[in-house]
């Protein structure tokens, strides 16, 4: 059953993807890299646009109006290129008080692009202080 979506609520979709599935503890986005994206003549896609994509499906997986990311060990396996989508989906592995561990990978035609591990905090104030 999909949840309501408490996060990142601004983001923008073009750049760091769509949820398409939202559960307690999962989330699974999609993203199709745009022009905009590419470093260079060959179409490749900068890595940090794979990054984000992972980050914002580890921050959905959390779901907490106010989490950040304090910590991400990942790894590059795959090329991404230009008209390439991509399914990034979390699952938050542990969950200690405000502290979170999520397992994020992202795939494209059914084969791992980047796989992690997120370290998540949510605090009961937003980062710059204030309300959510």
């Amino acid at each position: 059953m999909m949840i309501v979506q408490k996060t990142h609520k601004k983001i923008n979709k073009n750049l760091s993807g769509t949820p398409i599935e939202l559960t307690e503890g999962y989330s699974k986005i999609r993203l199709t890299t745009i022009e905009e994206m590419i470093l260079d003549e060959s179409g490749l896609i900068h890595g940090g646009f794979t990054f984000s994509l992972a980050d914002y499906a580890a921050m959905l997986a959390v779901n907490h109006p106010n989490v950040v990311l304090t910590k991400a060990e990942v790894k590059f396996i795959k090329p991404v290129l230009l008209g390439d989508t991509l399914i990034a989906e979390g699952r938050v592995k542990n969950q200690e008080g405000k502290k979170s561990e999520v397992n994020v990978v992202v795939k494209k035609d059914n084969k791992t692009v980047l796989e992690g591990t997120f370290f998540c905090y949510s605090p009961d104030q937003h980062i710059l202080g204030g309300g959510s």
